[in-house]
C-alpha cells in the first residue's frame, strides 16, 4: 500500500513526535492545530509563549529517560544542541534530587543524561525540527470538527476542519491520527460512525499545580538541576524546583483533593514550608520571584480509554497520547509515553500493508500499562483517593505500600536500590524490577533508617 498523506490532529508534543515518525512513511504529513504556531527556534531565543492549548505549560515538566531516548533518536544530537542553547543538563540520578515518602534517595552518576527545561522551549525546539521536515504542512489556527468516513463507515478518509474565519472543509487522508489530548472527541466520533465507544477508566485526584518563576542561584541546588519532593500518605503534597534555560527556574507546588497552594506570596511560601522536606522552601526563601503571584493548573484525575479492548475499529484512524491515556502529571510521564507510542506506530507502519489500529492499540498496551500502574498505584496509596475497593486489591495494595515504604527508606542509603527505583520511574524497567531477588534482599534485609 502506498502511504501518501497522513493528517495529525493536534500539534502538541504527542502530535509533533508522531508527525516526525510519519514523515518516514508518508509522502505528506499535515498537522492541524487550533493554536497559531510558528516553526522558529534559535539558541539565542529563550522566550516562548505558553500556548492556550497547553494550560500546564507554565508549570514544571519533565522528560523521563525513556522520553529523552525517543527525542534523541528522532532528532540526533538534540540533547547536545539544547545544552549548548542553555538548557541545564545533568545525570538522571546524579543531578536530579528525588525525595519520596520523606526520604531523599541516594544520588550517584549513572551515565544517563537528564535535561531541565521549560515546556514551551522544548516544544518550540521539536516543532522547529518537525516543521522543517520535507513534506510537512501545518494548519495553525484551525479547529477539528470531526472525521470523514466512506459510505460503508469502515474507513476514515479524512478530517473535517475549519480555519478561524473560514469555511468548513474536508482534509482527505490515508491515515488520521488523533493526538488532540485530554479533550479528544474520538469516542463520540466512533459512536457517530456506529462503533462501540472505548471503556473509560478514571482515578479522581483533584490535583493542582501552583507555580511561580524565580531567579535562582544554581549554587543553591548544590550541583543538581532539579529537586522533586513527592507526596506520601503522611504528607500528600509535594513540590519541584526545575532549573530552566535563560538562567530561570520554575517552582511548582502540588497537592490533591483540594489541598492546593495559595497564589499569593505569603500563602505560597507558607504552603512550601509545610512540605515534608525543606529543600524547595529553602530555595524559595533565598530566591527572587519573577512574578507577583503564582499561576494555577487544575487536573481532575488520570483517565484511560481502553481502545485496546475494542473488537471493531475503522481503518485509516488511530488514537494516541493523552487522547488514549492521560496520566497524573505529578509523575512526569505524558510526553515520554507519547513518544514511545509514536515509535510503536512507526513500527506498525513499517510492516507494510494496511495499518491495523486494533493491533497497534494492543502493541502499546504494555507501554501504557506500566506508567498507568505507577501513577494510579501511587495515587491510590494517598489518603482520600478513591481507589479500587475490592478486598483482594486492598490487600495487595496494603502489602505493596509496606514494601515501597521500606524500599524508599533503603534507597536513601543504598545506591543499587535507588538506581533500580530511578530506572522504573524513568520507564526503562517495569515495576516488577523492584521485586527482583537482589533488590528485595536489600529492601527486606535492612533496618529502616531515619528520615533524611
Amino acid at each position: 500500500m502506498t502511504h501518501r498523506h497522513a493528517v495529525v490532529l493536534g500539534g502538541s508534543m504527542a502530535g509533533l513526535l508522531t508527525a516526525r515518525v510519519l514523515t518516514e512513511h508518508f509522502e505528506r504529513v499535515t498537522i492541524v492545530e487550533r493554536d497559531e504556531v510558528e516553526g522558529d527556534w534559535s539558541a539565542e531565543s529563550v522566550e516562548h509563549a505558553v500556548r492556550r492549548g497547553v494550560p500546564q505549560g507554565r508549570h514544571a515538566h519533565g522528560l523521563l529517560a525513556a522520553g529523552l531516548n525517543v527525542v534523541e533518536g528522532l532528532f540526533p544530537g538534540a540533547a547536545r544542541e539544547l545544552a549548548a542553547a542553555g538548557v541545564p543538563v545533568g545525570d538522571v540520578l546524579g543531578n536530579v534530587r528525588f525525595c519520596a515518602n520523606g526520604y531523599r534517595l541516594k544520588q550517584a552518576p549513572i551515565g544517563m543524561e537528564a535535561l531541565s527545561f521549560s515546556r514551551p522551549y522544548l516544544e518550540a525546539y521539536v516543532r522547529a525540527k518537525v516543521f522543517a521536515r520535507p513534506g510537512v504542512t501545518v494548519r495553525g489556527g484551525t479547529d477539528v470538527v470531526g472525521v470523514e468516513a466512506d459510505a460503508a463507515r469502515t474507513r476514515v478518509t479524512g478530517a473535517r476542519i475549519q480555519a478561524r474565519g473560514g469555511d468548513p472543509e474536508v482534509l482527505g487522508a490515508d491515515l488520521v491520527v488523533d493526538a488532540t489530548g485530554r479533550g479528544s472527541r474520538a469516542p463520540r466520533w466512533l459512536a457517530e460512525l456506529g462503533y462501540e465507544q472505548p471503556r473509560e477508566e478514571r482515578l479522581h485526584v483533584d490535583l493542582a499545580y501552583v507555580s511561580r518563576r524565580y531567579r535562582v542561584d544554581p549554587a543553591l541546588l548544590d550541583g543538581d538541576i532539579a529537586i522533586i519532593i513527592g507526596p506520601s500518605a503522611a504528607a500528600p503534597r509535594g513540590g519541584a524546583v526545575m532549573l530552566q534555560e535563560g538562567g530561570r527556574a520554575v517552582i511548582t507546588l502540588f497537592g490533591i483533593l483540594g489541598d492546593h497552594a495559595p497564589l499569593d506570596d505569603a500563602g505560597y511560601r507558607a504552603y512550601a514550608k509545610r512540605l515534608p522536606l525543606p529543600y524547595v522552601s529553602d530555595i524559595i526563601e533565598a530566591s527572587e520571584p519573577l512574578e507577583d503571584e503564582a499561576v494555577k493548573f487544575r487536573y481532575p484525575g488520570s483517565t484511560r480509554y481502553r481502545y485496546d479492548r475494542l473488537r471493531r475499529f475503522p481503518l485509516g484512524f488511530v488514537v494516541l497520547g493523552d487522547a488514549m491515556c492521560s496520566f497524573n502529571p505529578m509523575y512526569g510521564q505524558g510526553m515520554s509515553v507519547a513518544g514511545v507510542e509514536a515509535l510503536k506506530l512507526g513500527e506498525s507502519l513499517a510492516r507494510g500493508g494496511e495499518l491495523d489500529a486494533l493491533r497497534f492499540f494492543r502493541a502499546v498496551r504494555p507501554v501504557v500499562d506500566i506508567p498507568w500502574q505507577i501513577a494510579t498505584g501511587g495515587d491510590a496509596a494517598l489518603p482520600g483517593v478513591d481507589g479500587p475497593r475490592d478486598a483482594r486489591t486492598r490487600m495487595v495494595n496494603r502489602y505493596t505500600n509496606r514494601y515501597m515504604d521500606r524500599l524508599y527508606a533503603t534507597a536513601a542509603h543504598d545506591e543499587v536500590v535507588s538506581l533500580a527505583f530511578s530506572r522504573v520511574t524513568n520507564l526503562l524497567d517495569p515495576p516488577t524490577a523492584l521485586l527482583r531477588p537482589g533488590i528485595a534482599r536489600r529492601v527486606l534485609g535492612r533496618r529502616r533508617p531515619a528520615t533524611v
